[in-house]
């Protein structure tokens, strides 16, 4: 189940730049994995996968499950806040990235691993929950909803890391979003994830420090 991952850290960057470059590698491995099956052995080409890490500037995204009215901003508002909205092909609902957060996009062929997609967001929940071990923190999931959660089963539950992913012909692209030291009064603009009974937090809320991204 070992294959190497390429591994690309694009610093600060527009989140439609950033969804191009995604779009572009995830097309090149399903045209990869197309060629593969239909050619011959001797003209296999290897299978090259992806982990894109980045920062956004202020962005509102809306998955294709989302509710628009989930987003608490118009047109004004938004502007006020130097903030961009999009409507993406990932699943889920509405999220925010910005300054401080640090997002990973997996670019995988998942027929070279396994395919299964539970079993891929609960990898990538996973990789959050371990990282969170080295900061003295406890991750946690919450049966029916995607992403990392703190405070699991008390009446302080904050959601620290947002999961969402889009799957075709089992390869993916976006990922996870994590909140290092981000301005926690831009989740104030939006129902994160369209639930609106649990609040959001980051690293330098919980530790009272800031982490270097």
């Amino acid at each position: 189940m070992t294959k190497p991952v390429i591994y690309k850290d694009l610093g600060r960057i527009s989140y439609l730049e950033a969804w191009d470059l995604q779009t572009t590698l995830f097309q090149e491995l399903i045209e990869r994995k197309m060629h593969n099956r239909k050619c011959a052995a001797e003209d296999i080409k290897p299978q090259q996968h992806y982990l894109l890490v980045c920062e956004h500037p202020h962005v509102y995204t809306l998955g294709r499950n989302g509710k628009e009215d989930h987003l608490l901003l118009d047109e004004a508002g938004l502007a006020a806040a130097s903030a961009s909205f999009h409507k993406i092909n990932r699943g889920g609902d509405i999220t925010y990235h910005g300054f401080g957060q640090l997002v990973g996009y997996p670019i995988l062929d998942l027929d070279e691993f396994f395919t299964d997609i539970g079993r891929y967001i609960r990898f990538l929940e996973e990789i959050i929950i371990r990282l969170l071990v080295d900061y003295g923190l406890k991750g946690e999931r919450i049966k029916g909803l995607s992403g990392v959660w703190l405070g699991v089963g008390s009446s302080n539950v904050r959601k620290i890391c947002a999961v969402g992913v889009h799957l075709s012909r089992w390869t993916t692209m976006h990922g996870f979003a994590l909140n290092v030291n981000p301005d926690l009064d831009y989740f104030k603009h939006i129902v994160p994830c369209g639930i609106d009974d649990k609040s959001v937090t980051s690293l330098k809320e919980e530790l009272n420090q800031t982490i270097p991204l």
